[in-house]
């Protein structure tokens, strides 16, 4: 009997041992880098989760220029890496390439859509969630005027301004929605000097509360609110903490999620290639109440959101996405 136990014993330590051996997991991060304070910065949470709670240990890559995105793939597939995430949609080209070469190793894109058997595809209705930022931005503004500020002009970023005009316009449609673009190359998502910049020339225009897209950039536009005295709204990452008392939210995009619960998949057995959408309903996307911004938060704007939230996951509001047809009803 203690030579079966023992050798029971023996057969389960050899079993987890193989399967702690499989879990290679790895991220790849998009332009802007893993510490932006956002985007990014989201998919390093996740997977530092991951490896909190698993004791897994997982590879990482901050691509320095747009070619590194298929060399880092293909070094990491080739090092049997898998799952590997890859945060934003300009890997989609890069992403179709390397998984029709590795068709064993799982891949995970955020941000765009790569019908590939082998590849999950992680899209986010940044709609729904800008049009709760909408709303709150809309019940806190004394001018009422408000602004958007985009990073790199691309359809994935109107949908975020289309979003957030539609929460302001039903929540007060006399409001003014002034919105800027930071740029069409990718060095849109990584220029806060270009983002104070407009952040200013909005105030200018009586802009109140600003609500940036932008990657890094939103880090300019943040810094430009607090030192004016105006609200910025976060985004991607909870960034009511980079100043205390003038971030009003910041719009959620539960990226850290998608990357943890992809690593976990596949350390379970359990990944599926396919669109995963998330939106309100499915707690993809929201926005941030904490210490930092409890304050500015009063019961009346949390009493009007949060029925804006409750619209959107019953489907009473649907809210607009730019993605369908290339442009917003909101006026």
């Amino acid at each position: 009997m203690k030579r079966i136990v023992l050798g029971l014993l023996a057969a389960t330590a050899m079993s987890v041992s193989a399967f702690a051996a499989d879990d290679k997991p790895a991220v790849i991060y998009d332009l802007g880098g893993k510490f932006d304070k956002s985007f990014n910065e989201a998919a390093f949470h996740g997977a530092e989760k991951y490896k909190a709670d698993s004791g897994v240990k997982y590879r990482e890559f901050e691509i320095q220029n747009e070619a590194q995105r298929e060399q880092a793939l293909r070094k990491f597939a080739t090092d049997g890496n898998s799952p590997i995430v890859i945060a934003g949609f300009s890997a989609a080209a890069a992403i179709e390439k390397v998984a029709t070469e590795f068709p064993d190793t799982k891949f995970v894109i955020i941000d765009a859509v790569v019908e590939k058997p082998n590849v999950r595809s992680v899209v986010f209705n940044d709609n729904e969630g800008s049009y709760l930022v909408g709303v709150i931005a809309a019940k806190s503004s004394k001018t009422g005027t408000v602004s958007f500020i985009g990073g790199m002009d691309v359809p994935l970023i109107r949908n975020f301004a289309c979003g957030y005009v539609g929460g302001v316009k039903a929540t007060n449609p006399q409001a003014k929605v002034i919105q800027n673009m930071t740029g069409d190359t990718p060095a849109a998502w990584n220029d806060p000097a270009k983002g104070g910049e407009i952040a200013k020339s909005q105030m200018d225009q009586g802009s109140d509360v600003i609500f940036s897209a932008a990657g890094g950039t939103g880090i300019g536009v943040l810094q430009a609110t607090a030192d004016a005295g105006k609200l910025g709204i976060g985004v991607d990452s909870n960034q009511n903490g980079l100043h205390p008392g003038k971030v009003l939210t910041s719009m959620l995009k539960r990226v850290d999620v998608a990357t943890y619960n992809a690593f976990k998949d596949g350390a379970d057995g359990k990944f599926t290639s396919g669109v995963n959408v998330l939106g309100v309903k499915e707690a993809g996307v929201d926005y941030a109440v904490d210490d930092n911004n409890a304050k500015l938060m009063t019961d009346d704007v949390k009493k009007a959101v949060e029925a804006a939230k409750a619209d959107i996951i019953s489907g009473k509001v649907k809210v607009h996405n730019y993605n369908t047809d290339n442009a917003c009803p909101y006026k």
